[in-house]
């Protein structure tokens, strides 16, 4: 029989039940399930129940940093979820976004503090991340790249589209499957780019090569990709090779920066930009500049993050001071929240997002001129969708491959990626940008022609 924890004699759910109150007061749309089998309903229509599996699951999921302590405290099972897991993150991120005073948070914390350290020893599969050396140099990127894309490409087969799109679809009806918004993405890049037979495409960080490929196939350009992963680089060498492409593409395992003496009539990019830093961009707007050929076109696709306030101060001139923000709410967010440091650890390490505003900006001053930009936010939300739909009917098969602590990793990431994009947090953009020669861009005069 299920005991009411608001019953129980255990002082340590008693404690608990208080520590939940405070951070998480009445209605509380999730029951709490103890390790003991006793329950504490929740306050209205229970949307999910969250599992705790020890006495001391609670303090390692909330200690600071949070975002940190419980990505790890789900990826190594102290505690589950049953029920809508959107929904958990919706409220962890609700709590996160409610106006704490500082003697609030450091009730909490001393409430945090008095809980067990007991638990199970943590059995880790794929460490987090610990680079040396400077910063998006070139050893260090291919650090950084091997630890996201190398977990294996048997696993991201199980939830890629058939052509390893790892990047936004596009859903212009709404409602296509993952093959199909994969494929109509390609095309909407490749039209925007204005492909012609038997001009050269580069591929900056082409991943598994499917973008390469059917430039090659249906628009007739040649193409060379080129990635840091070398997994990557051997899946898309082979299926080049199986399809008799070889004279056509090539995909080699290669930093962009170092292509020095090549020049192409485009360039794209999807999905790698976020991984050049914010103090690089320069460097990477600059070099894609000089391979391209006097009236060429370079597609940008990206994730940016929404602007905020602060960064008003890049117009100068326009404001006089940028916005203040108090040196509480940086401390709250930095060190409390601990906002990014999961990813950082345990998905993109060294990765950082701009604006698409500050990312035009530098590529503007860099010689480019900006000819379109497309919000595809709702788009990557659904994508993202299907990706975690996909990823969970494939559990087992993605445990067997990767072990548990990767497949909730993913899981976890994936899960709460969706609700940045459908909340505006985040956005990905295409900016098609051009390298006029003598003024002229040689574009059409309106956008009919990527429609028709």
């Amino acid at each position: 029989m299920i005991k009411q924890a608001t019953r129980t004699s255990d002082p340590v759910i008693e404690q608990i039940v208080a520590l939940l109150d405070r951070v998480s007061p009445s209605p509380r749309r999730f029951a709490v399930s103890f390790w003991d089998h006793s329950k504490l309903p929740a306050d209205a229509e229970t949307l999910f129940t969250l599992v705790l599996k020890h006495p001391g699951a609670l303090r390692r999921m909330f200690s600071p940093p949070l975002e940190l302590s419980m990505g790890e405290a789900y990826v190594y099972e102290d505690f589950d979820i049953e029920g809508d897991f959107y929904a958990v993150l919706e409220d962890l991120y609700a709590i996160a976004k409610r106006n704490f005073s500082p003697g609030e948070v450091i009730a909490a914390i001393n409430a945090i503090r008095k809980l067990p350290r007991t638990g199970p020893e943590r059995i880790i599969t794929r460490r987090p991340a610990h680079f040396h050396g400077e910063i998006h140099s070139r050893d260090r990127d291919r650090q950084a790249i091997c630890f996201h894309y190398d977990v294996g490409n048997e696993f991201y087969a199980l939830w890629l589209d058939r052509q390893m799109q790892y990047s936004c679809g596009y859903f212009p009806g709404g409602q296509e499957n993952l093959d199909a918004a994969q494929e109509l993405k390609i095309q909407h890049i490749c039209r925007k780019l204005r492909l012609k037979p038997g001009e050269r495409l580069l591929d900056i960080g082409c991943g598994w090569g499917g973008l390469a490929i059917r430039a090659a196939q249906d628009y007739g350009v040649n193409v060379l990709g080129v990635t840091l992963s070398e997994r990557q680089a051997e899946y898309g060498a082979q299926q080049a090779a199986r399809l008799g492409l070889q004279g056509q593409v090539q995909i080699k395992m290669c930093d962009y920066r170092d292509l020095v003496n090549d020049t192409f009539d485009k360039i794209v990019s999807v999905g790698m930009f976020e991984h050049v830093g914010r103090s690089r961009l320069p460097e990477y707007f600059a070099q894609t500049y000089r391979l391209l050929k006097p009236g060429g076109l370079f597609l940008n696709h990206g994730i940016a993050r929404r602007g905020q306030p602060g960064d008003l101060s890049l117009l100068r001139g326009f404001y006089s001071r940028p916005a203040r923000r108090f040196a509480w709410e940086e401390f709250f967010e930095q060190k409390i929240l601990g906002l990014g440091s999961f990813s950082q650890r345990y998905i993109f390490p060294d990765g950082e997002l701009v604006t698409v505003s500050e990312a035009n900006l530098i590529a503007e001053a860099s010689g480019f001129e900006v000819r379109d930009v497309e919000n595809l936010r709702e788009h990557y939300a659904l994508t993202l969708r299907q990706w975690v739909k996909r990823l969970e009917m494939q559990k087992q098969e993605a445990i067997r491959l990767v072990g548990m602590s990767v497949y909730r990793t993913w899981r976890l990431y994936l899960s709460y990626c969706v609700l940045g994009f459908e909340a505006g947090m985040t956005q990905v953009d295409q900016s098609l940008l051009s390298k006029p020669a003598t003024g002229q861009t040689n574009l059409p005069m309106s956008r009919a022609d990527l429609y028709a």
